[in-house]
């Protein structure tokens, strides 16, 4: 910096005033000192910075590292609106889902001296093993699950439930009676919400709930279900329409349903949830539910922010939207 401040021709606190972004400099000597700090190629000392301040802006994010559309976008939105606050992030990957080797990602957060630690629980036993762990720092716990009472993370996530509504109804309004759901893991949170949420709306509108077909999350699962499916279908006592727990299973469905000679949506319509990039493109173009992964993000660091300058941020629930394309329509008499 002093050397930064040699070159401007200005104080040492003029050159920190512009690190800083103090808007007392003028803009003539902010432009002097940025123009130094290039020639120079001066990078700020975050560690000795950090000493002084007893600040480290780093915030701790904890991953299952699942390749999978809905976390991987997650784990990127957050990063991303971590760095748009100038703040560092930190990233723990995790292969197994114990509370042993949570509790030692976070420890090892706490030495890295983090301010706040978002944790991306897809899995039920990462949300378990979150809530064990009393952290020094707040934690804001990405999970789509109910709000646990006593506590200390900041629950956030999708509403999965109110998303499965959208697609569930959206084939009821269409005149659709017999509504299949082909489900994601059972220990995944989000395949729990949107299996119990369709079985919740079909009772409300007095419809059979038939029984769920658990197939994962890929195109390859929903592809061999699709051939199951297809052959009750051409038979005239398969599902009228098929709600898919990820936009995976339908692609999956598509192919199947295409192969044997089953029309989508003539003769079956087909719902996806997560909007996956490409969906619009799909044959037919998939009627889906659209996750809005950046204002996840961007919430989830505005949240552990407020709660790191001490507030108190309560839980909350993000909605998500119905695209509705070409893969569903009224069902042929």
């Amino acid at each position: 910096m002093a050397d930064v401040a040699a070159l401007a021709g200005v104080s040492h606190q003029t050159v920190s005033r512009v690190l800083n972004g103090h808007r007392s400099v003028r803009p003539a000597t902010r432009e002097k000192v940025l123009e130094a700090i290039a020639q120079l190629g001066y990078r700020r000392n975050s560690a000795a910075r950090a000493l002084v301040t007893a600040r480290s802006t780093t915030v701790g994010v904890v991953t299952t590292g699942s390749p999978l559309f809905g976390p991987s976008s997650t784990l990127i939105a957050v990063e991303e609106a971590a760095r748009e606050q100038g703040w560092y992030v930190s990233v723990a990957t995790l292969r197994q889902y114990d509370a042993a080797t949570l509790h030692n990602a976070l420890e090892h957060f706490m030495d890295q001296a983090v301010e706040g630690i978002v944790v991306i629980a897809p899995h039920t036993d990462v949300a378990d093993a979150v809530d064990s762990f009393r952290a020094p720092v707040p934690v804001v716990l990405i999970a789509a699950r109910a709000i646990q009472p006593d506590v200390p993370t900041i629950p956030l996530a999708v509403d999965q439930r109110a998303g499965t509504r959208l697609a569930v109804e959206h084939l009821i309004e269409l005149g659709h009676r017999r509504i299949l759901h082909v489900a994601g893991p059972p220990d995944w949170l989000d395949a729990v919400e949107r299996e119990d949420a369709w079985r919740t709306v079909l009772t409300e509108h007095g419809l059979p709930v038939p029984e769920v077909v658990v197939a994962g999350w890929t195109a390859d699962r929903g592809y061999m279900v699709g051939l199951d499916l297809a052959q009750r279908i051409k038979a005239g006592d398969g599902p009228t329409a098929v709600f898919a727990a990820n936009d995976q299973l339908a692609l999956g469905l598509l192919r199947a349903f295409w192969e044997c000679g089953v029309s989508v949506p003539d003769d079956v319509s087909v719902v996806g949830f997560d909007d996956v990039d490409g969906s619009g493109h799909f044959i037919p173009p998939l009627t889906t539910v659209r996750q809005p992964f950046v204002d996840l993000g961007r919430r989830s660091v505005a949240l552990l922010l407020a709660a790191v300058a001490g507030g108190n941020p309560a839980a909350e629930l993000i909605a998500p939207e119905l695209v509705v394309r070409r893969s569903a329509t009224s069902p042929h008499k």
